[in-house]
């Protein structure tokens, strides 16, 4: 991609200087680069019409059941894009860092929330990427596109005040109640550590706490400059960093915590005691760790827990049938 970065212009007729922005100064030299906004329908819509609508869109019939959108999301529509999925708000206009549905894309490919899943989809180009970003961040700007609007609330306003829920979105705003919104200034330390932070929506007090990015697998050290804002954290990803045991200190004081995702971490037994207190926890991936059927004593009091993810971890055959019969709407998946 190139840079939207400013170059700083001196004329040799005058003293003045002028700041251009530096892909409207290419265009001026390079042909074919151009510093027209991006065009969803033109440009973005035909990437995700290939890549992405076959799991995002609107509920079908097929072989006599309902398709329904993956995560409830659905990207067939401007509206439904702005209405988001069920875990909240995938785009932030004019910020594409913290922009799920560009986060998506741009993760590891073999991370298991990498967008297109590698059966589903060739990824996106790094044009097409670069082209989403620019897209975000020039605004998010549909046009005159509205896209499909079959489904479509009668008391979605155009100010965007009225929006569906999913249900657990309305747990998202419960646990947001009371809560101050925290300043962006207030995380600076997880950012320094290679953590990235976002608000789960623009006007949630809640965030997503992700450390998969970081250069250097994140140690707990580093997970613990979280601490300062853990009251606000219901999304934590430590998958693929050094935590051990010691780095769950940080969820003794997250409450709010709805997904934790611990896969491919030496996290063990100990670490999982440190869970007992989490009753809003939905979301929890135990991929590849060290936790045995002793640790999933501390998960049966855990009611509101709806998937668990064990495969490849210590557990035992005997260890998750225990588990799924204290935890019998539970999805635990083993194999």
């Amino acid at each position: 991609m190139i840079s939207v970065a400013k170059f700083t212009v001196i004329s040799e007729a005058s003293p003045m200087t002028k700041t251009i922005p530096a892909l409207t100064l290419l265009s001026m030299f390079i042909p074919g680069v151009s510093s027209a906004a991006v065009s969803f329908e033109k440009e973005i819509l035909p990437v995700i019409e290939a890549k992405c609508m076959e799991c995002h869109k609107a509920p079908y019939e097929k072989d006599g059941k309902t398709v329904k959108p993956k995560a409830g999301l659905r990207l067939d529509a401007a509206w439904a894009i702005l209405v988001g999925s069920e875990d909240g708000a995938v785009l932030v206009a004019g910020k594409s860092g913290e922009s799920p549905i560009y986060e998506r894309v741009t993760l590891p490919p073999d991370d298991q929330d990498f967008m297109p899943p590698k059966d589903k989809a060739e990824p996106l180009t790094t044009a097409e990427v670069d082209l989403l970003k620019r897209w975000i961040d020039e605004g998010a700007s549909f046009g005159g596109w509205q896209g499909n609007l079959t489904g479509k609330p009668a008391d979605l306003s155009n100010s965007g005040t009225k929006v569906p829920v999913s249900k657990l979105q309305e747990v998202y705003k419960r646990l947001g109640e009371g809560l101050s919104m925290p300043e962006e200034k207030s995380w600076e330390s997880v950012t320094a550590s290679g953590g990235r932070v976002a608000r789960l929506a623009e006007t949630s007090p809640l965030l997503s706490v992700d450390f998969r990015l970081a250069a250097e697998p994140a140690t707990d050290e580093q997970i613990l400059a979280a601490k300062p804002i853990a009251a606000s954290i219901a999304h934590l990803d430590l998958s693929r960093s050094a935590a051990t045991d010691a780095a769950l200190a940080l969820v003794e004081e997250s409450p709010r915590l709805v997904r934790l995702d611990l896969s491919s971490t030496s996290v063990g037994d100990a670490g999982i005691a440190r869970l007992a207190g989490l009753k809003e926890l939905r979301y929890l991936n135990l991929h590849d760790t060290q936790v045995t059927d002793a640790g999933l004593q501390s998960l049966k009091g855990l009611s509101s827990l709806e998937a668990v993810y064990l495969w490849q971890s210590k557990v035992t055959e005997s260890g998750v049938k225990a588990l799924q019969k204290a935890l019998p709407e539970a999805k635990i998946n083993f194999k």
